[in-house]
């Protein structure tokens, strides 16, 4: 797989992995209309994976005359294949977990799809235009979720320093370049993370003031251990694809 290939199914497996955390919550939301809300979201995020993985696998088969489909990317690639970063594949965790992990990564896709609108590759400036109006109001949906819970009961406020206390360790990956985000950002098909970190910080600060919460600092990021975005997961991610996996494993080359 060449290195703009790589850059699109990044944003596939984003998309797709935090789509399957969320989906988790389906039948079992706090209440029934978030319950619906969340799993909207879901799907609006496995329709921007299936977006991505469709592009990444025309290009693939062009590149490498070998037929590939969404389907392959999506079901039949392993643990280490996958490029999505640590903060999408853990656990869902309590309601303040996934709200906060869905503000902190919907503010970060709403920046990254505005930048991608300008995208030398047509096709994904098309994706960016498009998931942009839905990632719009993922943005709005996670960050009155944010203060209301964080500027809500003594025991929603301490859920939600839990969450931070779990989930703030993954946020400098999100913006530390691989490989083929250099690659894509010198050929004009994609961005360095760099450039949108600010604007995060000051959007995510701005509404964790707003509830009341610690606000994060920007500056010298430590490199994780763990980095999806080259391969190297936690042990959440080979649970979740065991799952998402199984039928087109059990039933190779079935359609549905």
């Amino acid at each position: 797989m060449d290195l703009i290939s790589a850059y699109i199914v990044h944003q596939a497996d984003d998309a797709l992995i935090l789509g399957h955390r969320n989906s988790e919550w389906t039948g079992h939301g706090p209440i029934l209309e978030q319950d619906i809300a969340l799993s909207n979201i879901a799907l609006d995020q496995i329709g921007q994976a299936r977006n991505f993985y469709q592009l990444a696998a025309t290009r693939i088969t062009e590149l490498s005359g070998d037929p590939v489909t969404e389907d392959d990317l999506a079901y039949l690639r392993d643990v280490p294949d996958f490029r999505n970063c640590i903060l999408v594949e853990l656990p869902k965790g309590d309601w303040g977990q996934t709200i906060l992990r869905q503000f902190y990564f919907s503010i970060y896709q709403y920046l990254l799809y505005l930048e991608l609108q300008q995208s030398q590759l047509p096709e994904i400036a098309a994706i960016a235009e498009k998931s942009i109006k839905e990632t719009r109001y993922h943005v709005k949906w996670s960050s009155e979720w944010v203060i209301r819970l964080g500027d809500g009961t003594e025991e929603s406020h301490s859920r939600l320093i839990d969450a931070m206390y779990i989930l703030n360790p993954c946020i400098a990956e999100l913006f530390i370049p691989s490989d083929y985000e250099y690659e894509a950002a010198g050929s004009g098909v994609g961005i360095l993370p760099e450039a949108i970190e600010m604007a995060w910080f000051e959007q995510v600060n701005k509404v964790l003031m707003s509830a009341t919460l610690p606000v994060l600092k920007a500056g010298k990021k430590t490199i994780p251990i763990l980095s999806g975005k080259n391969g190297v997961h936690s042990e959440h991610l080979g649970h979740l694809l065991a799952e998402m996996q199984f039928l087109q494993r059990t039933y190779p080359g079935n359609s549905w």
